[in-house]
């Protein structure tokens, strides 16, 4: 029986932690590849800090990501009954489950369907900034005013949420969100998760007396075809879509337009070779990956992973932040470079869970960038980078807000 007070124990929501994430990986890594650690409510957990063995964890079919199978965890008997509705989604489901789940909704996502929505996206982009261009004294949060609300709107958009309810969406997104593996937050948002079923239920109920050309009702359609897509399979797919769909998306704008602010001969350069977006948000996600740590996975049976005695049960995260500054795959990995290649970095992940949405947040984070430098030429930072406000979250990388003027 492992003694937790052994095991190195890592705040991951911490600000402190986030804002030395990079030197603590790196430490990490210089010790090993795969470490014994305690998280914060007092767990044992294996972190896995290198890229070789982070790709091979996320496509390892002995690490299940079903919470079914191990209700016994003290971070899954301790949610609420009103947020564990909206588990039973592809992120915590494995085959054939999952293969049937992302079935349903991977049409929408193609690079070509994907690839009809740009025009749709820059004229976001466009009336966003045409709002930011006359903001009083010619500073604002570019979170708030910018990061935030392209994303959100992209996603209403193609589900059919109205658009007077996306604030309340966030609000929903950044409750849940906020609780990832933080057990004594679950009952914080039990108010705000039966707000949120609520409504679900009720645009739910609107779409099947009227459905319309979106997502909700092509799920709703599924779902009466009885076998495909069961109640709580519903509200899970419509959950995950609405914050995969947006969150990482404002992290990776935010962060993009971050790093180039902190970097000006990357940001000059990009401005004098336009082309070079691609590559530059390639080098974002990769410097900054706006998801820093993956979702739960638990050991399915006993086995020995890269050397490491792994048990039934265990749980195990991999720090895809630290995999993307590995300098075993990225030579000078600190240093931000738009003009990397190869960049075979793994912000989206590997295997079968790699994002769905990654065309979509590639294609919103090189509209958002590349347009916001067009209309913007005097734009710079107006805060000490010293106290950057990076969110309190154990999964995501993201800022509370990025104050600039312009």
């Amino acid at each position: 029986m492992i003694n937790p007070e052994s095991l190195l124990k890592l705040d991951f929501f911490s600000p402190e932690f986030k804002s030395n994430a990079w030197k603590v990986y790196r430490e990490l890594r210089e010790r090993g590849a795969i470490h014994r650690i305690r998280m914060p409510w007092d767990e044992p957990a294996w972190l896995i800090v290198r890229y070789d063995e982070a790709q091979a964890a996320l496509t390892e079919k002995r690490l299940l990501k079903n919470v079914k199978l191990f209700q016994d965890k003290e971070i899954l008997r301790r949610r609420t009954e009103e947020l564990q509705i909206f588990v039973h989604h592809m992120l915590s489901s494995d085959p054939p489950d999952h293969t049937r789940l992302r079935n349903l909704v991977q049409q929408a996502f193609t690079p070509r369907m994907i690839e009809q929505l740009r025009e749709r996206i820059e004229e976001i982009a466009e009336d966003l900034l045409d709002t930011i261009a006359g903001a009083p004294g010619r500073k604002v949060d570019l979170i708030r005013d910018y990061a935030f609300p392209l994303p959100i709107i992209v996603i209403s958009d193609m589900l059919g949420v109205p658009r007077e309810d996306r604030d309340r969406f966030r609000e929903w997104s950044n409750a849940i969100i906020s609780t990832v593996n933080r057990p004594e937050g679950f009952e914080a948002i039990r108010s705000q998760m039966k707000d949120f079923q609520k409504y679900l239920e009720r645009l739910f109920e609107e779409r099947r007396r009227h459905p319309r050309e979106d997502l909700i009702s092509g799920l709703l359609a599924a779902e009466e075809q009885g076998d495909r897509l069961s109640e709580k399979e519903l509200y899970s797919m419509v959950f995950l879509l609405i914050i995969a769909g947006h969150e990482t998306t404002v992290n990776l704008i935010g962060n993009g337009v971050l790093a180039l602010l902190q970097h000006p001969e990357q940001m000059a350069l990009l401005r004098r070779e336009r082309q070079l977006i691609i590559t530059a948000v390639e080098e974002v996600l990769r410097y900054y990956s706006p998801v820093e740590m993956s979702t739960n996975r638990w050991v399915g049976e006993d086995f020995s992973f890269e050397g490491q005695p792994f048990r039934h049960g265990d749980l195990v995260l991999v720090a895809i932040g630290s995999a993307n500054r590995d300098e075993r795959h990225f030579p000078d990995p600190d240093v931000f470079d738009i003009t990397r290649e190869p960049n075979p970095h793994i912000a989206f992940g590997k295997g079968i869970h790699y994002c769905l949405g990654a065309p979509l947040a590639r294609l919103e984070g090189q509209i958002a960038i590349s347009r916001l430098l067009d209309r913007l030429p005097e734009l710079r930072l107006d805060l000490d980078e010293e106290s950057l406000p990076w969110r309190e979250d154990f999964l995501m990388r993201g800022l509370m807000r990025l104050p600039v003027r312009f």
